[in-house]
């Protein structure tokens, strides 16, 4: 199911005893494309650290109710690995996090449509730490360069939160053709300078101008991301994923 990032925020997360609080923002890599981390606002219970959760603990995410539920109790978030307040992630801090659970590492080739319990039966050869975590909040402004010139800048992402992946970013053209936005997939982006605060794309502006033009995610039905893909002559991330279950060992 697609989720906008900013519909998520101020979702609740019910934990297993008690409300965890509120879901202040999300980390992403910039490797995979991945959910990592969501970041949540406890309120008054845990004040003096910066609470990330896993989506290997996220359960079900209720869209009525603006919930998600959480495979966690409070006390086990309170006796979890401390990050502080507005500290950076590092390799120390995820190694212990990863290890106080009892779940694999996502550098270690873990994907979350695998069965955690055979994990190891998965894992070819493990990576080693690197510190791609993004803030979403922090990309959200970001300029959009095409092949020939600038076209717009990241207004939201799009994320399948069966996978917790992120499936497309909102473009805002707002300058070049007012009141238009359009979907990039992560697949067609080339490179990103954090630096210059810009992600470069492989297509022409034009390529771009003439896509499927994105309104609201409830008219994102798969017929209309099978459009998309298609008319920038790319298969679907569902196919891809779908041939690589197909060919993971059993």
């Amino acid at each position: 199911m697609l989720f906008k990032v900013k519909t998520l925020h101020n979702y609740t997360l019910h934990g297993l005893d008690k409300d965890i609080g509120k879901v202040k923002n999300v980390y992403f890599d910039d490797h995979r494309w991945g959910v990592r981390y969501l970041v949540v606002e406890t309120g008054h219970w845990l004040t003096e650290r910066q609470v990330l959760i896993s989506p290997r603990s996220l359960v079900a995410v209720n869209e009525a109710e603006q919930t998600i539920s959480v495979n966690l109790t409070r006390q086990q978030i309170e006796d979890s690995p401390d990050l502080g307040t507005d500290q950076p992630v590092s390799e120390q801090f995820e190694n212990s996090y990863f290890s106080y659970y009892g779940w694999p590492s996502y550098w270690d080739g873990f994907s979350l449509n695998m069965d955690l319990d055979n994990w190891q039966t998965y894992t070819q050869t493990p990576e080693t730490w690197d510190p791609r975590l993004r803030s979403m909040q922090n990309v959200v402004g970001y300029h959009i360069q095409a092949k020939d010139g600038s076209l717009g800048h990241v207004e939201d992402f799009i994320v399948d939160v069966d996978a917790w992946a992120v499936r497309y970013l909102i473009i805002n053209t707002q300058n070049w053709w007012p009141g238009k936005k359009v979907l990039i997939s992560p697949a067609w982006i080339e490179s990103v300078s954090w630096k210059q605060s810009k992600i470069f794309v492989e297509h022409l502006r034009d390529t771009i101008k003439q896509a499927p033009e994105y309104k609201d995610i409830t008219q994102l039905t798969r017929q209309a991301e099978h459009e998309l893909h298609q008319y920038y002559d790319r298969h679907g991330y569902w196919i891809d994923e779908l041939a690589a279950q197909e060919l993971s060992p059993k």
